[in-house]
C-alpha cells in the first residue's frame, strides 16, 4: 500500500492495517529500523504532524524481488522520501489517502458498505492518461441487508479539490470524463470533494449545466461534512439535483452507473496490477 500511494501516515496504516494505532506504532519503528520504511514528520504552523511514512530501501528489494524486477523499475531512489516531503502536492496526496483510507477501514457498522477497490493516481494515469486523470478510482460496495435485496455498487472516480485550481479548469475537466464515458462505454460517477462548504457552492454553482450537457454523474461533498465518515449523508448530486446523501444512497440515484474496466491487460506487470484496498489479515489478526 506504501508502494501504491507513496505516502502514508501512521493513523491511515493503522486504520489499514491494525487493530490500534498503539500496535501500528510499535510495528512501524520495527520497519523503519530495519529500514523497510522511510519516514518524516512535516513541519506544521500549529501542533505537531504524524509521522509520515515511504518506501526504504529494503522495502523496495523486497517489492522488487517479489516482482521479479530490477529496484529501479520501482522508480525509487534515495532522495524520494526527501521528494515527497517537500512536494508541493504533499498535503493534496495526503488528503486524497485520508479521505479513502476511511473508506477502506472496517468499522463497527460494517453493514454501510465498503471499499473494495482502489486505484491510486499514478494507477489512474498508467491506464488512462490519454483520457483522463483523477486523485483515485474505487468502488463503494453496499452488502445486502435481506434476501430480496441486491449487492450495490458506486464506481467512482475521485477528484480532491484543494482550491488551487481556478473554477474554469476543474469545469475543463468533465469534457474528459464524458470522453472517457463515450470511449470505454462504462458509467461510473464523478465525486469532487473540496476543503470548504464555500468552495463547494462554487463548484456547484459553475459545474452543474455543463454536468447535466455531457450527461454526467456528479456529486460534491466537502472536508466540513466528511472529516471521519466520508461515507454518510454528505454527497450531493448535481443532476438529478436531489438533498444530500451517502454514498451508498448514490447507487439508488445513479441506478445506471457501471464500472470502468480495469482487468489484467497484456502491458500489466506485478507492478502495476490494481491492490486491494487493505492488505490480507494474518493469523494474528493483524
Amino acid at each position: 500500500m506504501v508502494h501504491e500511494h507513496r505516502v502514508l501516515t501512521t493513523p491511515q496504516i493503522a486504520r489499514l492495517a491494525f487493530t490500534s494505532q498503539r500496535s501500528a506504532q510499535r510495528r512501524l519503528r520495527v520497519l523503519h529500523h530495519h529500514a523497510v520504511l522511510d519516514s518524516f514528520r512535516p513541519l506544521t504552523q500549529h501542533g505537531s504532524s504524524p509521522e509520515h511514512y515511504t518506501l526504504g530501501p529494503t522495502g523496495v528489494s523486497v517489492i522488487a524481488a517479489h516482482a521479479g524486477c530490477e529496484p529501479a523499475a520501482l522508480g525509487w531512489r534515495p532522495t524520494t522520501t526527501g521528494r515527497i516531503a517537500y512536494s508541493p502536492s504533499l498535503g493534496h496526496d495526503i488528503g486524497v489517502n485520508e479521505l479513502l483510507t476511511h473508506l477502506a477501514a472496517p468499522t463497527p457498522n460494517a453493514t454501510h458498505g465498503h471499499l473494495t477497490v482502489w486505484l491510486s493516481e499514478r494507477s489512474c494515469a498508467r491506464r488512462w492518461d490519454d483520457m483522463i486523470r483523477p486523485d483515485a478510482y474505487a468502488h463503494w460496495h453496499t452488502p445486502t441487508t435481506t434476501d430480496a435485496d441486491h449487492p450495490s455498487l458506486l464506481p467512482f472516480f475521485l477528484e480532491y479539490d484543494t482550491g488551487s485550481q481556478p473554477l474554469p479548469r476543474v469545469e475543463a475537466k468533465l469534457a474528459g470524463y464524458a470522453n472517457f464515458t463515450t470511449s470505454t462505454n462504462t458509467r461510473p460517477a464523478l465525486l469532487i470533494h473540496t476543503r470548504t462548504a464555500s468552495r463547494d457552492r462554487a463548484l456547484r454553482h459553475r459545474l452543474t449545466q455543463p454536468a447535466h450537457d455531457l450527461g454526467l454523474c456528479v456529486a460534491t461533498s466537502s472536508a466540513d461534512f466528511t472529516t471521519h465518515t466520508p461515507w454518510g449523508p454528505w454527497w450531493a448530486p448535481l443532476h438529478p439535483a436531489a438533498p444530500r446523501t451517502t454514498l451508498t444512497g448514490l447507487t439508488t440515484h445513479w441506478p445506471d452507473l457501471t464500472p470502468a474496466t480495469i482487468d489484467p491487460t497484456d502491458a500489466d506487470t506485478a507492478l502495476t496490477l490494481p491492490t486491494s484496498p487493505r492488505p490480507p489479515t494474518t493469523p494474528d489478526g493483524r
